[in-house]
C-alpha cells in the first residue's frame, strides 16, 4: 500500500494498526519513518494492508504539479479502501486544495509536523500502550532496508531558485547539531545498517543557521558543518554517500575525504543548467567554465569519482542556442549519471512570470536530445569499467544470483551490479567482484575469489 516498503511488526491482539504510504523523496521517507517510530513507541502495530488499518497515513509530495496529482489519487486510494485518512507532507502546507477534492480527509499538516500527526492519529485510534511488549530498536523504524539507510541532516532551504517553492513548503534551513546526526548514524551503524545515503535539502549549507557551533563527540569538538560531519562519519566503518551537494566552494574539501576513502567517492551536485542566461533566470550559479574546471580537478584528485547531477530542459527564456551550450557542457563534462525533466510550471513559483515560455513539443525534443547524449556517454563511461575490481554491496538475492550497488550507485536512482549464479551471498554483503561486463547503466560482474 506503500511507495516504500513496509514491514508489518508481529502483532497482538486489540493492537491498534496504522497504515501509511510514503510518496515523494528520500527526505520524506525519513519525516515517515520518525511518524512511525513515535506511532511504535505508543502500542501501535503497523499494517502492510489498507483494511488491516484502523487509519491510514498518506505522506504527500507537493512540488510539482505531477506529484500533487499523485498525492491526491494516493488520498483517493486511501480513503475508498479504508475511510480513516489523515494527511501530512508538503502538500499538506495547502490544506484548501486537498479538502477541496477530499472533503473526507480527517487530518491534513504540512511536512515535519510530527506531533500533529500523532495527535491526529491519536483521535481516531487512542494507544493502547503496554510498557511490556512495545519494544521498539533503538534506530526506529525504517522503511528502508536493513542494510542502508537515509540520515536526514537539516531541514529546509534558504535559495530562492525561481523554479522551486521548497522554502515555503517546508520553511528556511534548520540544522540538526552534529552530535545528534552523528548519534543516529551510529545508532543505525550498530543495528546493521552498512549505507549511509546523507540527505537534506541543502547538505552544503549544512550547519551555517547554527554558525557552524562545535558539540563534543566521542571525546572531541567536531563542527556542524558538512566536511567535519563527513568526516567523522566516515570513521563509523560504513559507506557514507552524500547527495543534495549545492555547488558552494567548500565542496572542494569533500574531494581528499573521497580520495582517502574516508567516504564514496560520489557526488550529488544539481547543477540544472550550463546557459549561463538560463541559470541566471533560476537564480543559480552561473559559471560554466568554473565549474568544468572544479570537476577536472576533482577527477584529478579522486580518478574514481562518480557525479551524479540534475538538469532542467524547457525553462522559460531558453533558447536553443541555450539547450546547446547544456549539450556541449555535458559532452566536456562526461558526466557518471544525469537525470533530466522538463520543465514544469509549479504554483507559487516566480518562473511562472517569466516571460517566453518554451513549446512543449520542444520540450519533449530537448529531453530526447538530452538523453541520448548522455546514454552515449554513460556507455562509454560504463565499458570503461570492465575489467576492474571493486567492492559491491548486495541488496538482493534469489535463485538465479545476486544484485548489488558499486560505491557508483545510489539505490533506486542508479544502477545495478549483477552477480550471476551467486546463491549463497546475503542481502548486506560486501563482497570483492572483477567486472566482466557493462551496458549503458549497469553491469555485470564475478565474485573475486581470495
Amino acid at each position: 500500500m506503500s511507495n516504500s516498503t513496509l514491514t508489518s511488526s508481529s502483532s497482538r491482539a486489540g493492537s491498534p494498526r496504522v497504515g501509511i504510504v510514503s510518496l515523494g523523496c528520500p527526505k520524506a521517507l525519513v519525516d515517515s519513518e520518525r511518524i512511525l517510530t513515535r506511532l511504535r513507541a505508543e502500542g501501535y502495530e503497523i499494517s502492510a494492508t489498507y483494511d488491516g488499518a484502523d487509519a491510514v497515513i498518506v505522506n504527500t509530495c507537493g512540488f510539482l504539479d505531477s506529484a500533487k496529482a499523485e498525492s491526491l489519487e494516493a488520498i483517493g486510494e486511501a480513503l475508498a479502501e479504508n475511510g480513516k485518512v489523515i494527511v501530512t507532507g508538503c502538500m499538506g502546507a495547502d490544506e484548501k486544495s486537498i479538502r477541496e477534492v477530499h472533503p473526507g480527509v480527517l487530518s491534513v499538516t504540512g511536512p515535519h509536523q510530527y506531533e500533529a500527526v500523532v495527535e491526529a492519529v491519536h483521535a481516531v485510534v487512542p494507544p493502547q500502550a503496554n510498557p511490556f511488549v512495545d519494544l521498539v530498536p533503538p534506530e526506529g523504524i525504517k522503511l528502508t532496508p536493513r542494510h542502508y539507510s537515509y540520515l536526514k541532516i537539516s531541514e529546509g532551504c534558504n535559495h530562492s531558485c525561481s523554479f522551486c517553492i521548497i522554502p515555503s513548503l517546508r520553511g528556511r534551513l534548520v540544522s540538526r547539531p552534529v552530535n545528534k546526526v552523528l548519534a543516529e548514524a551510529e545508532r543505525l551503524v550498530n543495528a546493521g545498517v552498512k549505507e549511509l545515503l546523507v540527505v537534506s535539502q541543502d547538505t552544503g549549507a549544512y550547519g551555517v543557521d547554527l554558525g557552524y557551533e562545535s558539540y563534543d563527540w566521542r571525546g572531541r569538538p567536531v563542527k556542524t558543518r558538512m566536511t567535519e560531519m563527513a568526516e567523522a562519519l566516515g570513521d563509523l566503518g560504513v559507506w557514507v554517500r552524500m547527495h543534495y551537494v549545492y555547488p558552494y566552494p567548500h565542496v572542494d574539501e569533500l574531494i581528499p575525504l573521497m580520495a582517502q576513502g574516508k567516504i564514496l567517492p560520489y557526488l550529488d551536485i544539481p547543477f540544472q543548467h550550463a546557459s549561463t542566461p538560463v541559470l541566471r533566470a533560476m537564480k543559480r550559479p552561473a559559471s560554466q567554465d568554473k565549474v568544468l574546471e572544479r570537476i577536472k580537478r576533482w577527477r584529478d584528485i579522486c580518478p574514481d569519482l562518480t557525479i551524479r547531477s540534475t538538469f532542467i530542459v524547457g525553462f522559460p527564456g531558453e533558447t536553443e542556442e541555450d539547450f546547446e551550450t547544456l549539450l556541449d557542457f555535458l559532452d566536456e563534462a562526461q558526466l557518471d549519471r544525469v537525470g533530466c525533466f522538463k520543465y514544469e510550471a509549479v504554483d507559487g513559483a516566480p518562473a511562472n512570470a517569466l516571460a517566453n515560455p518554451v513549446d512543449e513539443d520542444d520540450k519533449e525534443e530537448r529531453y530526447h536530445r538530452l538523453m541520448e547524449l548522455q546514454r552515449q556517454i554513460s556507455e562509454e563511461r560504463m565499458a570503461a569499467k570492465v575489467g576492474k575490481v571493486m567492492d559491491v554491496l548486495i541488496d538482493d538475492v534469489d535463485d538465479e544470483g545476486a544484485v548489488g550497488r558499486s560505491p557508483a550507485d545510489a539505490p533506486e536512482i542508479d544502477g545495478n551490479v549483477y552477480l550471476n549464479g551467486e546463491t549463497e551471498l546475503k542481502v548486506g554483503d560486501i563482497v570483492r567482484v572483477e567486472i566482466d561486463h557493462a551496458d549503458e547503466y549497469d553491469l555485470w560482474a564475478s565474485k573475486v575469489t581470495e
